[in-house]
């Protein structure tokens, strides 16, 4: 038999997982000059891209450009999508090792992982994956049901997540028309927009370093004494002492607040 890589004998890999991850591992090895490579991609969804798709907020149309890549990708002959196939229930590994000469797993975190907090399970608390995932139109979560009736939300974190979340719950509907948001959301949500909108600014004390960008995301909902106080515990925790004088404000963001 010729040697696995060769024209006569590609080397036959089975990419579990169609989102980022897996398109990164396709491109990788589908740009080997010394292998002769073929890929074929599973995914339990019907369509490719994984979080692209379901995961970036709806608002954010230039991140999801990166699909483009993407699809070029799929145009060449090396490689093959199979969507609506689950690993565990249409495919075993057993069957794929019998095919396939490797096997790679790209499939990322199914679920959340529980805080453990009181009240964690009550009616009206919700994890961000089925919320983004609801708004995004990903099948599996279209009969998921949220309470839009009230005013006021609250939203645990500042990570990029927690702030593409708070973002959509208070734009318009107008604002969200131009976006590629599912229509039952829009239709259902944004009549009843978030009013009142919390994010607790000591969850910052979960951030390894104090950064602008960090600053700049709270800067409307904390100001003065508290975001230097919440900085200092921040940099405290990174190993970081915060400069003497700090007032919370960047060194650009000062000039225009006071030029």
């Amino acid at each position: 038999m010729s040697k696995v890589g060769s024209p006569e004998n590609p080397l036959r890999v089975a990419i579990i997982g169609a989102g980022p991850a897996g398109f990164y591992t396709a491109s990788s090895l589908l740009k080997r000059k010394d292998l002769c490579v073929q890929t074929d991609m599973f995914d339990g969804l019907p369509s490719p891209f994984g979080l692209v798709r379901t995961g970036v907020a709806p608002d954010h149309q230039k991140y999801k450009s990166v699909i483009r890549a993407y699809d070029k990708r799929a145009q060449t002959p090396d490689y093959r999508f199979y969507g609506c196939v689950e690993f565990g229930r249409h495919i075993e590994l057993p069957d794929l090792k019998e095919h396939y000469h490797q096997v790679v797993f790209t499939t990322g975190a199914q679920t959340d992982r529980s805080m453990g907090i009181p009240g964690e399970d009550l009616a009206g608390s919700h994890s961000a994956t089925d919320f983004v995932a609801w708004y995004n139109g990903h099948p599996d979560f279209v009969d998921y049901q949220f309470d839009f009736s009230q005013t006021r939300a609250a939203v645990v974190g500042l990570g990029n997540v927690a702030l593409d979340v708070a973002r959509i719950l208070c734009r318009t509907k107008a604002e969200l028309l131009r976006t590629d948001m599912a229509d039952y959301a829009i239709e259902v949500q944004m009549d009843r927009i978030a009013r009142e909108l919390e994010m607790d600014p000591l969850e910052l004390r979960m951030i390894n370093a104090y950064r602008d960008g960090d600053m700049k995301a709270i800067r409307k909902k904390v100001t003065g004494a508290a975001l230097v106080e919440t900085m200092r515990a921040a940099a405290e925790l990174a190993g970081h002492a915060l400069p003497a004088g700090y007032d919370g404000m960047s060194s650009k963001h000062r000039d225009e607040n006071h030029g």
